[in-house]
C-alpha cells in the first residue's frame, strides 16, 4: 500500500519478491482491486515463458472462465517474451482480452474502443505475415467476434459477461462456445 496513514505518516509500497512495485492488494475476477484482507482470486504469475501452443490454451482457458483481464497477463507475458516478429499479434490479443475486460466492467466507450484497437492489431500483423491462422488462432474471426461485441457494448450500453462473450480463439461457431 502506498500513500499516508491518517495521521500523515508514509507507508511503505507494496513489492514483489524481486522488489518492483505490484500491489499486494486482492483482486475480483475482473483485476479490480479489492479491500486488503477480502478473499480475491488468484492473480496469474507475471514473466512466465510457455511457448505459443501454452500461451494460447492457458489464455482460452482463463477466457472461459470469465476472467479476460488474466488471460491478458497469459498475452501480455508471450508479447514481452516471444520472438519480435510475434510481438504485435500478443499485443493485439492482449488488447482484445483488455476491451473485453472493460466492457465486462461496465466502460462502454473504453472497452469498444479497445476491442476494435486489437481486432485492427491482430488483423493487421496477418496480413503483414501472411499469416491467417498463427498457432492456430483465427484472426479473422477473432477479430469479428471483437467488432461483433463492441457493436453489443455500444447498443447496450452496460456491462456484459466475460465468461458469455468469451471468443474462440481458434474459430468455432457461436460466442462462448
Amino acid at each position: 500500500m502506498s500513500g499516508t496513514t491518517d495521521d500523515g505518516a508514509a507507508q511503505a509500497r507494496d513489492r514483489d519478491t524481486e522488489g518492483r512495485a505490484r500491489s499486494a492488494r486482492p483482486r475480483d475476477g475482473l483485476g479490480r482491486p479489492l479491500p486488503y484482507g477480502a478473499p480475491g482470486v488468484e492473480r496469474q504469475p507475471e514473466g512466465v515463458v510457455r511457448d505459443p501452443e501454452e500461451t494460447v490454451a492457458e489464455a482460452q482457458a482463463l477466457l472461459d472462465a470469465g476472467k479476460p483481464f488474466h488471460a491478458h497477463e497469459v498475452f501480455e507475458d508471450a508479447w514481452k517474451s516471444g520472438p519480435e516478429e510475434e510481438r504485435a499479434l500478443w499485443r493485439g490479443l492482449a488488447q482484445l482480452a483488455v476491451g473485453l475486460t472493460h466492457s465486462a466492467r461496465g466502460n462502454v466507450r473504453g472497452g469498444a474502443r479497445l476491442l476494435r484497437r486489437g481486432a485492427g492489431a491482430v488483423e493487421e500483423w496477418g496480413a503483414g505475415s501472411g499469416r491467417g491462422r498463427p498457432h492456430g488462432v483465427d484472426l479473422a474471426g477473432v477479430g469479428a467476434w471483437a467488432r461483433e461485441l463492441a457493436g453489443v457494448v455500444e447498443q447496450e450500453g452496460q456491462a456484459v459477461d466475460a465468461g458469455a462473450w468469451a471468443p474462440r480463439l481458434r474459430g468455432g461457431e457461436g460466442v462462448g462456445e
